[in-house]
């Protein structure tokens, strides 16, 4: 899996992330409002568990890029 995630360009996951991860950018990004939603207990609709699935799933992707990525640089 670690080398599947390391054939992913970096500029890829970073544009996903700048992209499909922050949009739709005003008035909040949807990743933000879903997240706080959870927090609060107001994510009961199928359609708000999507949305936080599509606008998350890059930002996972990054950090386990970084994870992958950070523990190859430990000896």
């Amino acid at each position: 899996m670690a080398d599947l995630i390391d054939r992913i360009p970096w500029l890829i996951v970073v544009a996903l992330c700048g992209t499909l991860g922050l949009a739709p950018f005003i008035p909040e990004p949807h990743v933000w409002e879903k997240l706080k939603m959870l927090a609060a207990g107001d994510l009961v609709r199928p359609i708000d568990w999507f949305d936080l699935a599509l606008h998350g799933v890059p930002w996972l992707l990054l950090a386990a890029k970084a994870g992958v990525a950070i523990s190859r640089r430990r000896p």
